[in-house]
């Protein structure tokens, strides 16, 4: 129940972080990275700030946001996501105390004796397979028109990515909604969550009647869920999520002896689908085919 409540409210809170860093000032593009460059990183345990070298860094995020058991091409696209992602967070926060806290609310990332202790007798075969990952894809990065991309990543698609616009209100280019067939391999592609019609009407805060009306009111174009009226109260797709506990905002909702609500993918939706990139992986696409799937138009470059 606390990891629900816990993914509930990062899910609402994510968007409003992300929101304001979509757009970079330009007088902070002045910032020039070098294959020196640091990453400040806040540690949520011992409330520090460490300077942590950006390979090293993009070692420890890749190890803690993708399974290190994916395809070697899925953690290199993962990687340089992860590195542009922080190298965007660096110009964004250039007077700031710290660019990066090492959790969800940015992207997570474990240092090394953190990673023996989790790995245990695995810890050699799987620091080899991702310091692989990172070292083949060395200091690259994603740019749009010669910008560093804020290359956002999630975790499973419901067939289609989202469009920026939809989710965070801001729209960005090469953050466009494009079809993700390959999800369907994520153990967290489709969920059902059963309510009885007492705790359902308890968690929404509407009248039990044993009567519901349920009507769509708005949605994306990959079917996520905007706005919708149960009864007489209407929601927003974010507000079911939180209130329920739910996975993902694209779900259906079946009255039946229970009230049966079906989900589909799980994250924001905007950007990479990691299981995404997995599935691509897995049948032959090069980590650049799966950067260039996912982000529209854009280009990979590397610090010189």
């Amino acid at each position: 129940m606390k990891n629900i409540l816990l993914f509930c409210f990062l899910y609402l809170l994510i968007p409003f972080l992300i929101i304001s860093i979509l757009v970079v000032n330009p007088k902070q593009q002045d910032f020039k990275f070098s294959k020196n460059t640091m990453v400040r990183v806040y540690r949520s345990k011992t409330k520090k700030i460490e300077n942590v070298p950006l390979e090293e860094y993009i070692i420890g995020v890749v190890s803690s946001e993708m399974p290190v058991s994916f395809e070697l091409e899925a953690l290199k696209a993962q990687a340089v996501a992860a590195r542009s992602y922080v190298m965007y967070k660096i110009l964004k926060k250039t007077n700031s105390k710290y660019d990066v806290v090492d959790t969800v609310l940015n992207q997570v990332y474990t240092d090394d004796n953190s990673l023996k202790k989790k790995w245990g007798s695995s810890y050699q075969q799987n620091k080899a397979k991702v310091t692989k990952a990172v070292t083949e894809t060395a200091y690259q990065y994603v740019t749009y028109k010669g910008q560093i991309a804020n290359a956002l990543f999630f975790s499973t698609s419901s067939g289609y990515t989202e469009n920026s616009e939809d989710v965070f209100t801001s729209k960005v280019h090469y953050l466009q909604s494009v079809e993700s067939k390959w999800d369907n391999i994520s153990p967290v592609f489709k969920e059902q969550e059963e309510f009885t019609y007492k705790e359902f009407c308890t968690k929404l805060k509407i009248k039990n009647n044993n009567k519901f009306t349920i009507k769509v009111l708005d949605k994306t174009d990959s079917g996520r869920i905007n706005q919708i009226k149960i009864n007489e109260k209407t929601f927003t797709g974010k507000q079911v999520v939180e209130l329920l506990g739910l996975r993902s905002v694209k779900f259906e909702i079946n009255v039946n002896d229970k009230i049966i609500i079906t989900t589909k993918g799980y994250g924001h939706g905007v950007g990479m689908s990691q299981y995404g990139a997995e599935g691509m992986a897995r049948v032959g696409y090069k980590y650049d085919e799966i950067l260039k799937h996912y982000y529209t138009d854009i280009k990979i470059e590397k610090i010189k």
